[in-house]
Protein backbone atom coordinates (compact mmCIF):
# COMPACT_ATOMS: atom_id res chain seq x y z
CA UNK A 1 0.00 0.00 0.00
CA UNK A 2 2.64 2.43 1.07
CA UNK A 3 4.61 1.92 -2.88
CA UNK A 4 1.41 2.40 -4.47
CA UNK A 5 0.51 6.08 -2.34
CA UNK A 6 3.68 6.86 -3.25
CA UNK A 7 3.50 6.46 -6.45
CA UNK A 8 0.43 7.92 -7.12
CA UNK A 9 1.22 10.97 -5.04
CA UNK A 10 4.39 11.46 -7.07
CA UNK A 11 2.50 10.93 -10.32
CA UNK A 12 0.03 13.63 -8.57
CA UNK A 13 3.06 15.73 -8.05
CA UNK A 14 4.01 16.12 -11.56
CA UNK A 15 0.86 16.37 -12.62
CA UNK A 16 0.10 19.02 -10.65
CA UNK A 17 2.68 21.13 -11.91
CA UNK A 18 2.10 20.65 -15.28
CA UNK A 19 -1.92 22.07 -14.83
CA UNK A 20 0.08 24.73 -13.13
CA UNK A 21 1.86 25.77 -16.10
CA UNK A 22 -0.33 24.61 -18.83
CA UNK A 23 -2.58 27.38 -17.47
CA UNK A 24 -0.12 29.82 -15.87
CA UNK A 25 2.65 29.51 -19.18
CA UNK A 26 -0.88 30.93 -21.22
CA UNK A 27 -2.24 33.44 -18.91
CA UNK A 28 1.06 35.22 -18.04
CA UNK A 29 1.66 35.72 -21.89
CA UNK A 30 -1.72 37.85 -21.79
CA UNK A 31 -2.51 39.23 -18.28
CA UNK A 32 -1.95 41.09 -16.64
CA UNK A 33 0.15 42.62 -19.81
CA UNK A 34 0.54 41.30 -22.91
CA UNK A 35 4.22 39.35 -23.36
CA UNK A 36 3.48 38.18 -26.74
CA UNK A 37 7.38 38.84 -27.41
CA UNK A 38 8.43 36.09 -24.88
CA UNK A 39 5.57 33.97 -26.31
CA UNK A 40 8.26 31.11 -27.95
CA UNK A 41 9.18 30.51 -24.55
CA UNK A 42 6.14 30.14 -22.77
CA UNK A 43 5.00 27.90 -25.94
CA UNK A 44 8.30 25.72 -24.90
CA UNK A 45 6.86 25.17 -21.47
CA UNK A 46 3.52 24.67 -22.38
CA UNK A 47 4.02 21.87 -25.02
CA UNK A 48 6.53 20.37 -22.26
CA UNK A 49 3.80 20.46 -19.17
CA UNK A 50 0.58 19.28 -21.91
CA UNK A 51 3.74 16.66 -22.38
CA UNK A 52 4.13 15.94 -18.90
CA UNK A 53 -0.20 15.93 -18.66
CA UNK A 54 -0.52 13.10 -21.09
CA UNK A 55 2.56 11.14 -19.60
CA UNK A 56 1.51 11.58 -15.98
CA UNK A 57 -2.30 10.29 -17.11
CA UNK A 58 -0.91 7.20 -18.77
CA UNK A 59 1.02 6.67 -15.38
CA UNK A 60 -1.90 6.55 -13.05
CA UNK A 61 -3.31 4.31 -15.45
CA UNK A 62 -0.52 2.34 -15.07
CA UNK A 63 -0.04 2.20 -11.55
CA UNK A 64 -3.95 1.28 -11.35
CA UNK A 65 -3.07 -1.83 -13.53
CA UNK A 66 0.14 -2.82 -12.15
CA UNK A 67 -1.54 -2.62 -8.29
CA UNK A 68 -4.92 -3.81 -9.12
CA UNK A 69 -5.01 -5.62 -12.72
CA UNK A 70 -6.98 -2.98 -14.26
CA UNK A 71 -7.74 0.88 -14.36
CA UNK A 72 -10.18 2.12 -12.01
CA UNK A 73 -14.05 1.69 -13.01
CA UNK A 74 -15.52 5.01 -13.78
CA UNK A 75 -18.41 6.47 -13.99
CA UNK A 76 -20.33 7.68 -17.43
CA UNK A 77 -19.66 11.05 -16.03
CA UNK A 78 -15.98 10.55 -14.93
CA UNK A 79 -15.84 8.92 -18.34
CA UNK A 80 -17.03 11.90 -20.12
CA UNK A 81 -14.97 13.90 -17.82
CA UNK A 82 -11.26 12.00 -19.11
CA UNK A 83 -12.45 12.24 -22.59
CA UNK A 84 -12.52 16.38 -22.19
CA UNK A 85 -9.51 16.32 -20.38
CA UNK A 86 -7.72 13.90 -23.49
CA UNK A 87 -9.33 15.86 -26.27
CA UNK A 88 -7.96 19.46 -24.47
CA UNK A 89 -4.11 17.76 -23.78
CA UNK A 90 -4.18 17.13 -27.49
CA UNK A 91 -5.43 19.90 -28.77
CA UNK A 92 -3.54 22.29 -26.72
CA UNK A 93 -0.54 19.62 -27.22
CA UNK A 94 -0.88 20.43 -31.01
CA UNK A 95 -1.95 23.95 -31.00
CA UNK A 96 1.32 24.80 -29.40
CA UNK A 97 3.20 22.86 -31.47
CA UNK A 98 1.68 24.17 -33.86
CA UNK A 99 2.90 27.55 -33.22
CA UNK A 100 6.34 26.70 -32.10
CA UNK A 101 6.55 25.28 -35.41
CA UNK A 102 4.71 27.55 -37.71
CA UNK A 103 3.90 30.83 -35.72
CA UNK A 104 7.62 32.98 -36.18
CA UNK A 105 5.72 35.56 -38.12
CA UNK A 106 2.41 35.68 -37.21
CA UNK A 107 0.91 38.82 -35.73
CA UNK A 108 0.59 39.71 -32.10
CA UNK A 109 -3.40 39.44 -32.91
CA UNK A 110 -3.59 35.69 -34.00
CA UNK A 111 -0.77 35.01 -31.27
CA UNK A 112 -2.68 36.59 -28.24
CA UNK A 113 -5.13 34.29 -29.97
CA UNK A 114 -3.74 31.27 -29.62
CA UNK A 115 -2.63 31.93 -26.02
CA UNK A 116 -5.97 32.78 -25.41
CA UNK A 117 -6.82 29.37 -27.30
CA UNK A 118 -4.01 27.33 -24.95
CA UNK A 119 -5.74 29.15 -21.84
CA UNK A 120 -9.10 27.68 -22.33
CA UNK A 121 -8.13 24.39 -23.44
CA UNK A 122 -6.05 24.42 -20.15
CA UNK A 123 -8.73 25.58 -18.22
CA UNK A 124 -10.99 23.23 -19.22
CA UNK A 125 -8.89 20.59 -18.62
CA UNK A 126 -8.57 22.05 -15.24
CA UNK A 127 -12.26 21.81 -14.89
CA UNK A 128 -12.82 18.11 -15.95
CA UNK A 129 -10.20 17.11 -13.78
CA UNK A 130 -12.37 18.38 -10.77
CA UNK A 131 -15.30 16.09 -12.23
CA UNK A 132 -13.00 12.63 -12.80
CA UNK A 133 -11.58 12.90 -9.51
CA UNK A 134 -14.97 13.29 -7.65
CA UNK A 135 -16.66 11.12 -9.85
CA UNK A 136 -13.97 8.52 -10.61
Amino acid sequence: MWSENLAYALTQLAHNFGAAAVVGGAVFVLWPAARLANAREFAWLILLAWSTQIATGIVFGAISLYHYGHTPDLTLIARAALAIKVIAAAGGLLLAAHFLRRGEGWTSVRVARTFRALAALGALALGAAAFLRWFA
